[in-house]
């Protein structure tokens, strides 16, 4: 049982509609999911998701496919099925297999061994308070990651961790 009711966009606070409704313009329903129908209720908490969001697509140099593993490997390690069913959702439509998919959600190898140096830092970074063993951050360093590729790896990670300890916090229904 949500904690957070939510909010329509006629009925989210005023700083909060123009955000939720840009967010119902992309959304595959046509209206924001339920996730963001209860950002709605502190227009800081949406306009901090939202600008999350829009740095990582417009700074960032990572190709969907690997933002969606990050995700992906993240909420794993938050423990969100909400989030994984995103995250899960979206990187199926950006490539992964089904196969991929779970392996991503478990920590096992996806079969490409660049991609599992990267995810493994995330993931470690997710379980640990952002810490990562020297062997973790060496062996993605050897995969050919460049520290750009580390350090706007960590915006992933803050976006997934953002919005699945939301999920958590507002004990959201699933709505996907």
């Amino acid at each position: 049982m949500s904690r957070i009711p939510t909010h329509t966009v006629e009925g989210a606070p005023n700083a909060s509609r123009p955000l939720l409704q840009k967010i119902a313009q992309s959304s595959p329903t046509g209206r924001p999911l339920n996730l963001h129908a209860q950002m709605a209720h502190s227009p800081a908490v949406l306009a901090a998701y939202t600008s999350l969001r829009a740095v990582t697509a417009e700074h960032g140099t990572l190709d969907s496919k690997v933002s969606w593993a990050l995700n992906l490997a993240t909420a794993a390690a938050v423990g969100n099925d909400y989030m994984m069913g995103i995250a899960s959702r979206f990187a199926g439509m950006n490539g992964w297999t089904e196969t991929q998919i779970v392996a991503l959600r478990t920590g096992t190898t996806t079969g490409d061994a660049r991609i599992d140096a990267l995810t493994l830092v995330v993931r470690e970074a997710a379980a640990n308070s952002g810490n990562v063993t020297d062997a973790t951050w060496k062996a993605a360093q050897q995969a050919s990651w460049s520290d750009e590729h580390l350090t706007e790896a960590f915006a992933f990670l803050g976006l997934t961790m953002f919005t699945g300890y939301f999920l958590n916090y507002a004990q959201t229904d699933t709505d996907i």
